[in-house]
């Protein structure tokens, strides 16, 4: 996305404004306030938002994510940059005419990377958040929509029927959750960051049921960090998933993918 340089006294004014206010990219943001307020009242309410720290994705009402521009409504989790190699990796292994499940969808960022890839895919996103889901029913047209816990959400016909199952679960450990910068622990929900103890509450609950999903040679996928390689891979293998590990230096991201 190319965007404008400031050009008029206002511009340089919001741009003044949100450094003061810590705004590093502030340049960047006051281009896509601009270019998204419809009015200059809205331009002058977006910029007291973002200044009150709230996420700019929130501010603005939408998030890029691989080239989309997705629906973000306050409150929910934001995508995030280092998750597209996640998304990535899941158009490799996604069938153009399978069946496919965004698990703890959020915005469905995942599952619209999947649909705009392999339109003929048949999907369905789930998410125990409202909020989420609506945001999610806007990114994904289409789509089978679930409100639920995890699985509990899908419709049992898909039971060893889905090819490729991509959980976006939180991975943060629950005494990270206070390093996290102010935007996600004060403005996104609590649920969304917080994986336990060490971070993997979710993805064993995730790998251990997630073979009665698959279908034979069915893929599974998740997000971890770099120091949480060795034990979810213990997850996947104590599941009877066939466990492989890939890693994308420049994002910092590290997806597991399992198959039955």
């Amino acid at each position: 996305m190319v965007l404008p340089h400031p050009d008029t006294d206002q511009d340089f004014a919001l741009v003044q404004r949100l450094r003061r206010a810590g705004c590093v990219f502030a340049e960047d943001e006051a281009a896509l306030i601009t270019a998204t307020a419809r009015t200059p009242h809205e331009r002058d309410l977006m910029a007291d938002r973002r200044c009150a720290g709230l996420p700019l994705q929130h501010v603005l009402g939408w998030a890029e994510f691989c080239g989309l521009r997705l629906r973000v409504d306050p409150g929910v989790f934001v995508p995030r940059p280092r998750s597209r190699y996640l998304a990535h990796q899941a158009s490799a292994l996604a069938p153009p005419t399978g069946v496919a499940v965004d698990l703890c969808c959020g915005t469905g960022a995942l599952g619209a990377v999947l649909t705009h890839h392999h339109p003929a895919l048949t999907l369905h996103a789930s998410d125990i958040d409202p909020a989420s889901l609506d945001c999610a029913r806007h990114n994904l047209p289409g789509a089978h929509i679930h409100q639920g816990d995890l699985f509990d959400a899908l419709p049992h016909h898909l039971a060893h029927r889905v090819d490729l199952l991509v959980a976006n679960v939180p991975y943060v450990p629950s005494d990270h959750i206070a390093l996290l910068p102010p935007e996600a622990r004060e403005h996104e929900q609590h649920r969304a960051l917080d994986g336990g103890d060490d971070g993997l509450d979710l993805v064993r609950r995730v790998s251990a049921r997630a073979p009665h999903w698959l279908a034979p040679g069915g893929h599974l996928l998740v997000e971890v960090s770099g120091a949480q390689v060795s034990a979810a891979r213990q997850a996947f293998t104590d599941a009877g998933l066939t466990c492989r590990v890939r890693h994308c230096p420049e994002q910092e991201a590290t997806v597991i993918i399992g198959t039955r």
